[in-house]
């Protein structure tokens, strides 16, 4: 009874499941944000104890880790291990570049600017590969 419960609850939380096409991505580049935050944005506190900035860094991984794990666990309907994996790399990457500029106040060259669009580039042709399903499986159940 607690499992069904539970499964109601977190199917009517779920945003990915209206369009999982645009809210798995989303949630994964959100997540690379937070994650590109813990990894660079203590930077920019260095008079506080090293302690104190890793509890800071493990407090913005905790909800990087809670959006990643739901995209992937939703998203897994719709896109491919392979492709969400992708997304998360690239937006990671690409995270990476906007709190360096951001936060660190860091300049970027065009060059690195033109990395960053081409990782959005190969993001997108990433999301246009096509379903997951393997072919041999689902030829098998016809």
């Amino acid at each position: 009874m607690v499992t069904r419960w539970l499964s109601k609850k977190r199917y009517q939380l779920s945003l990915s499941h209206k369009w999982p096409w645009v809210t798995v991505p989303l949630r994964l580049f959100v997540a690379s944000f937070f994650m590109a935050l813990a990894w660079l944005g203590h930077l920019t506190l260095e008079n506080i104890p090293f302690l104190s900035a890793l509890f800071l860094c493990w407090f913005l991984v905790l909800p990087e880790y809670f959006l990643n794990v739901s995209a992937i666990r939703s998203g897994y309907k719709f896109y491919s291990g392979a492709q969400m994996a992708s997304f998360r790399l690239c937006s990671g990457v690409v995270c990476i570049g906007l709190v360096s500029h951001f936060i660190l106040h860091e300049t970027l060259s065009n060059r690195q600017l033109l990395g960053f669009f081409v990782m959005l580039v190969a993001m997108a042709l990433i999301a246009l590969g096509g379903s997951h399903v393997n072919e041999e499986s689902s030829s098998k159940e016809s």
